[in-house]
């Protein structure tokens, strides 16, 4: 099943203290005190300090582990509510731990705690219907309560909804329903759900699919359910970008261009990024700006490099708003304008592109197409340090 809950979150009221010495927040850890100001506060019925005194028994933390203390306070903050709590006692009920495993009282608790919302109730609702364990077997059931817990970014339920789409049990069987919610249980790290998208990607792949060709490229280029595999990567972008697939297309160039799994050729790198472009992709027309920026792969024609950059500056890609800014700035490609420049920086800035958070505080400081302003300069100043930038680090500090 899945995993049970732990200490709750948030959980104002009289066992804080507890809590700052379960966590070594403020004082020094220690679980003992931790268990004697959540006792203080259980015993007056307060059903948060009820289940973090059941997780200390439970865990054996600052008490003896006691799997029927740890059932006694469960219940006593799951009989007044508290989802958590329900979570717990239903797990004990489901392995057998302080209390006779039951398969149906552990289904029933977990409904409880399902029905408030619980995403990890929502998910063990769904594998006891799966499995038929304390209820009736229902994989319609299975797939509503899964599907409920997915929703909610529970990665099991995610792989689980989509295992049940890959069998048709409970929902209509529907491979790119599968895939879609195996991805997302992929990308929070299941290794079940990477084996199986991977398993699934390149099947499709083989029948020539496009998508899945792009798909399992993505998969060896980050080791995602395969080990890592720069040429086989780019072995099935090159599928995909044959077909006019525009993000294997840019892949693909980028991969010419860090010469990642081929040899590197920004004259390749150029061609692909070009096909992309043409498409509208907006972070192939920035990559091929860039490249008639720098002279890689084609003439150095700043010119032809603000055309690129502003079609997918007008899109909205944060990079291309700077380097068109940077554009303006320099006049590279276009007159020289400080206030066109500007307006291109806060764009990218306002999207949180810390290099471009930079540039407008110089601005402001130097009142270059805005206004001196010392207190606008540091507040982008202070935006772009906090990512790490070092120049507006040392700008801040001067100012």
């Amino acid at each position: 099943m899945v995993p049970q809950g732990r200490r709750a979150g948030v959980r104002p009221g009289p066992d804080n203290l507890g809590i700052a010495y379960d966590q070594g927040q403020g004082v020094p850890q220690d679980y003992a005190e931790a268990a004697r100001w959540y006792y203080m506060a259980a015993d007056q019925g307060f059903a948060p300090a009820q289940f973090n005194l059941g997780v200390a028994y439970e865990q054996g933390q600052g008490v003896p582990q006691d799997y029927a203390a740890a059932i006694s306070w469960y219940r006593k903050a799951a009989d007044q509510g508290f989802a958590l709590a329900q979570l717990n006692l239903g797990g004990a009920y489901d392995q057998g731990r302080g209390v006779a495993q039951d398969y149906a009282e552990a289904a029933r608790w977990w409904r409880k705690a399902a029905d408030q919302g619980n995403a990890m109730a929502q998910a063990n609702l769904g594998v006891a219907y799966e499995r038929g364990e304390g209820v009736a077997q229902d994989y319609a059931e299975a797939a509503q309560w899964y599907r409920k817990a997915a929703e909610q970014g529970n990665a099991p339920a995610q792989y689980s909804l989509g295992a049940l789409y890959d069998q048709g049990q409970g929902v209509p069987q529907d491979y790119a329903e599968a895939a879609r919610w195996w991805r997302k249980a992929a990308d929070q790290g299941n290794a079940m759900a990477q084996r199986n998208l991977e398993k699934w990607y390149r099947k499709s792949a083989e029948q020539g699919d496009a998508m899945a060709q792009y798909n399992l490229g993505v998969a060896f280029q980050y080791g995602h359910g395969v080990a890592m595999d720069y040429v086989a990567a780019q072995q099935w972008y090159r599928k995909a970008a044959e077909q006019g697939l525009a993000p294997a297309q840019v892949n693909l160039g980028v991969a010419y261009a860090q010469g990642q799994g081929v040899a590197q050729d920004y004259v390749a790198a150029a061609q692909w990024y070009r096909k992309a472009a043409e498409q509208g992709n907006a972070k192939a027309q920035y990559n091929l700006g860039a490249l008639y920026d720098q002279g890689q792969g084609v003439p150095q024609d700043y010119l032809e490099a603000v055309g690129w950059y502003r079609k997918a500056a007008d899109q909205g890609f944060a990079p291309a708003q700077f380097n068109l800014g940077l554009a303006y700035d320099q006049g590279q490609g276009v007159p020289q304008d400080y206030a066109e420049a500007a307006r291109w920086y806060r764009k990218a800035a306002e999207q949180g592109f810390a290099p471009a958070q930079f540039n407008l505080g110089v601005a402001y400081h130097q009142a270059e197409g805005v206004p001196h302003d010392y207190a606008e300069a540091a507040q982008w100043y202070r935006k772009a340090a906090e990512q790490g930038n070092a120049d507006a680090q040392r700008n801040l500090g001067a100012l």
